[in-house]
């Protein structure tokens, strides 16, 4: 784990509070301000992460326009903080206006240092996201896995996957729910191959009619059938020395398996109404979203022709299993249209992250990309809302806390059982390495049901 810890500011004119709030939160790199001026040298110094900025500062303690030039002029000099606005209890118009002027959140007098904390933890959190995704977009780097966004584990496995296999022959198929990316895959597993400089040629074998998909696979001649005017080429041809994608090969006719199989086996087409047999020289990827194993056992799809298409198989996750990817994703997404409609870019609000990190997405990639778009050009202000999203807002509280808890229930397992595994299970081994006394350790396991451990 990494020892450098995120930098945060706390603007307070009150020195007992700041104590009380550094003490508070020392997992942070904290820094300390009592005025406007202050605190904009220590944002230029350290350009912390997060602020925690009260509105009552010198020299108008009991006022709040101090505040808000303070906090105008940090955004100025860095957009991507997240400011944290301290107001008092009967401040939720000030809150407001704090918002509208680009503050991440706010948080009510007399601090709550539990709740702070979450709102603090899930700034941190987005802050490291829309770092990501802006490290991701300027990437000036040609990258075949360009708009493939992965941060979750099953996703980073499937890119070492392509990684691996785009450099040699081997037959891919991809499997996956509608959405989830297959197309890309592919021309990744192409992009990053020997063929790259060739033709990818794509078909999609569930939109073609029957009667028409063996021409359209394998070419015809002049003569072979009415409209037959000149010698055609096929899709197989035209990819010649490229890479050729079966998409949806899980709806292709069973008659025309069987010519395909021969042309994996052979690698000779014959074109409709020919007698020529060609060598052709194409890779293979193929796709599909349904369960092949179960068409074989319907006398739906051919075996023979299964094992011929998957030398590797890939499963894709849906997106609902890709944790923070799909925040990740909805932010690369967000830019690409904005850049296309030429309009600013706005950010995800709270909300907005929340209820998109709480959505299931059954339409995977290709729902998020389409709700993106929209919302891109429906958006008023500088921020997306779940409303633009077409996406039910978490109810007040429970999508920010509840989110938070699930991460951090996540992320406290992820640690404890990696460090059990380090340490042999000794526990007093793996609370050194976690930086944790063995009580807590013992919490921490309890809490997340890690295995069992030595002493």
């Amino acid at each position: 784990m990494s020892s450098k810890r995120t930098s945060l500011l706390i603007v307070e004119d009150d020195p007992g509070l700041q104590r009380q709030l550094k003490w508070a939160l020392d997992t942070f790199e904290v820094v300390c301000a009592s005025t406007r001026v202050d605190a904009l040298a220590a944002m230029r110094r350290h350009m912390p992460a997060i602020v925690l900025q009260d509105l009552g500062l010198p020299p108008d303690p009991n006022g709040v326009e101090e505040g808000f030039a303070t906090v105008s002029e940090l955004l100025r000099i860095a957009p991507g903080t997240k400011i944290i606005v301290v107001t008092g209890r009967e401040g939720r118009e000030h809150a407001l206006r704090a918002i509208r002027l680009g503050a991440y959140d706010f948080c009510q007098k007399p601090v709550d240092i539990e709740l702070l904390s979450v709102i603090i933890d899930r700034a941190q959190r987005i802050h490291q996201l829309e770092a990501e995704n802006q490290a991701l977009a300027q990437s000036s780097a040609p990258n075949a896995l360009e708009g493939v966004i992965a941060a979750s584990e099953p996703m980073l496995k499937v890119c070492r996957m392509v990684q691996k296999l785009a450099p040699t022959q081997a037959t891919v198929l991809l499997l996956g729910e509608s959405g989830t990316g297959k197309e890309r895959l592919a021309r990744a597993l192409h992009g990053l191959s020997a063929r790259a400089t060739r033709p990818m040629v794509a078909i999609n074998c569930a939109a073609i009619p029957e009667t028409l998909l063996e021409s359209e696979l394998f070419g015809y001649e002049r003569g072979a059938f009415t409209g037959a005017i000149k010698q055609t080429l096929g899709k197989v041809e035209t990819a010649a020395g490229g890479t050729l994608f079966l998409d949806e090969i899980g709806d292709m006719p069973l008659a025309l398996q069987g010519k395909l199989l021969r042309f994996l086996q052979e690698r000779v087409i014959e074109r409709v109404g020919g007698r020529e047999l060609i060598a052709v020289d194409v890779r293979i990827i193929a796709a599909t979203n349904r369960n092949l194993r179960t068409a074989i056992a319907q006398k739906a799809f051919r075996e023979d022709l299964y094992y011929r298409i998957s030398e590797v198989a890939v499963a894709i996750p849906p997106l609902r299993e890709r944790g923070a990817d799909s925040v990740l994703l909805a932010n690369y997404l967000l830019q690409q249209a904005c850049k296309r409609n030429g309009r600013p870019v706005p950010k995800l609000s709270a909300d907005a992250i929340a209820a998109i990190e709480r959505y299931e997405w059954p339409g995977n990639v290709r729902e998020l990309e389409n709700r993106v778009n929209a919302a891109a050009i429906m958006a008023e202000g500088r921020f997306v809302t779940p409303e633009d999203l077409s996406l039910q807002p978490p109810a007040e509280g429970e999508g920010r806390v509840l989110a938070l808890r699930e991460v951090r229930q996540r992320a406290e397992s992820a640690a404890v059982q990696r460090a059990l595994a380090i340490a042999g299970g000794n526990v007093s081994k793996a609370a050194e390495l976690l930086g944790v006394t063995r009580p807590t350790l013992y919490e921490l396991m309890e809490r997340t049901s890690s295995p069992q451990a030595t002493e």
